[in-house]
């Protein structure tokens, strides 16, 4: 789905010159966007005034607001970390990586593969009364 939303001179750069560096951060968006819709949540983006912080997705969870990071790698979360450290009404944001499972600063870490059972941590560990 990301290759084919793409124009044509970005799927020829993609294809015949390899370029999935340029590409990486935009497909993961894709793939997790792709999931999260399956999954039956609304997805929003965030960006403030500044266009100091910008939040991939953000979602609503039991009359939570969740935020949502993706990183292609295990970069640091610089917005996420702002919304959580400066916006009392967010408690916990999520941030998928190609890294391990781990939970610090009310942020949780998942993996990519783990997106398809969101949902399912949301409903069964009564997520928003942390």
């Amino acid at each position: 789905m990301f290759v084919a939303s793409l124009d044509e001179e970005a799927k020829k750069d993609l294809i015949e010159n390899n370029n999935y560096d340029i590409y990486n951060g935009a497909l993961y968006e894709s793939l997790v966007s792709e999931e999260l819709v399956k999954s039956g949540y609304k997805l929003y983006f965030y960006k403030n005034e500044s266009g100091e912080i910008e939040l991939d997705f953000v979602i609503r969870v039991k009359n939570e607001i969740i935020p949502i990071e993706v990183k292609r790698n295990r970069g640091r979360s610089k917005s996420l970390n702002a919304i959580l450290n400066g916006n009392n009404n967010i408690k916990y944001g999520i941030k998928l990586t190609d890294g391990n499972i781990g939970y610090i600063d009310n942020k949780f870490t998942f993996p990519y593969f783990l997106i398809f059972l969101l949902k399912r941590f949301f409903n069964e560990t009564n997520f928003v009364k942390w």
